[in-house]
């Protein structure tokens, strides 16, 4: 991943806007000190109106931001980041675009990260090695943190990575490392998936089919191992389970038309990792085999994401609590989290008619 930065010299904390807002009076760069002469106050006052927290009245702070925009002046971000040691900027590494899931997350994430004052740098991490070369570029760009939303990310390569102090905080959002110097803000995946094997259990269901995704060795959700483990503990028996490569629908359609296909006893219920795998068994079913959901086989997701609501797939799911945990995140940005319960929100179980 190749990076180009550029690097300036900061002689002093006054000095950190640089001139880069064009002054349309005079066809040259306007300055701190231009917007300081056109609102008649100093230049010290300037700098403390883009400030957000800095004390300063209202009077002066609308005086400076309208001759600010008369002139099309902005402070320069990255100068001020050198001077303050603190950037607002906070990268998310994302991996698996295929997963409607990550969409609602980055929603939220960048909502209320950009309320509460940051902003946010996406990377695509093109997979597994690209890792290692995604945070340095993020480090070069001094982001307060990186965030790592995805499934591709190796326990060796953080550690790593936090070994060089390529990011200041690493967090990894919606799953659960291994690693004890990484962050992770998610769900109880033990306790939401005990929630979703009762109910399977309490509706009746016998013929259970795991779909699962990526089987990863670290930075991993326990889902799948949760619901065997619950299933065997109530049935004495394991029940079979089928995984996929990513959370990708299309996997999912052909890993149960494959498995329908190969075995004449049907599952009842296919329990799925999350609503993208669901939803791809679902079309499987409906298209490959014209069974129909639930009367003919039932399916549950987990995510709850806006297409499990609609009339195609009327999904039974398991809603995660991300506008918490996002809040939980800015905590840990703040300094202010409470580190012990960062890995143990709770969401609730949506019924629908699919389950």
């Amino acid at each position: 991943m190749a990076t180009d930065l550029c690097f300036r010299y900061i002689g002093s904390k006054e000095s950190h806007e640089t001139e880069m807002s064009m002054d349309p009076t005079t066809g040259g760069v306007a300055t701190a000190d231009d917007v300081a002469k056109r609102a008649g106050v100093s230049r010290w006052t300037v700098n403390r109106a883009f400030k957000p927290n800095a004390s300063i009245s209202t009077k002066s702070r609308a005086k400076v931001m309208a001759a600010a925009e008369e002139l099309g002046y902005a402070p320069d971000l990255l100068a001020a980041s050198l001077a303050s040691d603190r950037s607002n900027l906070v990268a998310l590494l994302i991996d698996d675009f295929a997963n409607p899931h990550k969409l609602q997350i980055i929603e939220q994430l960048t909502r209320i990260l950009r309320s509460h004052g940051w902003d946010t740098l996406l990377v695509n991490t093109l997979n597994a090695a690209d890792t290692p070369s995604a945070l340095l570029a993020a480090s070069q760009r001094r982001v307060d943190a990186a965030v790592l939303i995805g499934v591709q990310f190796n326990d060796q390569e953080l550690e790593t990575a936090l070994g060089a102090r390529r990011v200041r905080k690493l967090i990894l959002f919606a799953r659960q490392s291994e690693n004890p110097n990484t962050i992770s803000i998610c769900c109880d995946d033990k306790a939401a998936m005990t929630t979703i094997a009762d109910y399977v259990v309490g509706q009746g269901y016998k013929r259970p089919l795991f779909v699962a995704g990526p089987q990863t060795t670290s930075a991993h959700l326990l889902r799948k191992e949760t619901f065997l483990s619950r299933w065997h503990h109530i049935h004495t028996h394991q029940p079979p389970f089928v995984a996929v490569s990513a959370y990708d629908p299309q996997l999912s359609y052909q890993a149960v038309a494959d498995h329908f296909r190969a075995n004449s006893d049907h599952p009842d219920i296919v329990v799925c990792e999350n609503d993208a795998l669901a939803m791809g068994a679902i079309d499987a079913l409906r298209y490959e085999f014209n069974l129909n959901t639930p009367n003919d086989i039932a399916v549950i997701g987990f995510d709850d994401v806006p297409q499990a609501a609609t009339p195609q797939y009327q999904l039974t799911t398991y809603r995660q609590p991300i506008v918490e945990m996002v809040h939980a995140l800015v905590d840990v940005l703040k300094g202010t989290a409470d580190m012990a319960t960062l890995n143990q929100f709770s969401g609730q179980l949506v019924v629908r008619t699919s389950a």
